[in-house]
């Protein structure tokens, strides 16, 4: 193989490299913006569900301690029972 040959290899090597760096890294960069988008989604949604809940419980108060004790009566219950 003669040098001229040999570089030539190099070259396509090295541009399909570039090539696969490239799309790698537009890849990279459109998971990472479809990451940030999503947390903002959930970050609403968590603010969303905050704010309805919060509302639940101001117009719902007996109801809303209702609901606390007995989910922890069955939380007990159950963390108890798993001991054993």
């Amino acid at each position: 193989m003669t040098m001229k040959n040999v570089n030539k290899v190099v070259e396509t090597v090295s541009d399909l490299a570039q090539e696969a760096m490239d799309k790698t890294t537009k890849a990279t960069h459109q998971a990472a913006d479809t990451i940030v988008e999503k947390s903002d989604q959930l970050r609403s949604a968590e603010q969303r569900l905050l704010k309805e809940t919060s509302k639940y419980i101001r117009d719902n108060p007996l109801t809303s301690v209702g609901i606390a004790v007995g989910v922890g009566f069955i939380l007990s219950k159950w963390f108890n029972n798993s001991d054993r």
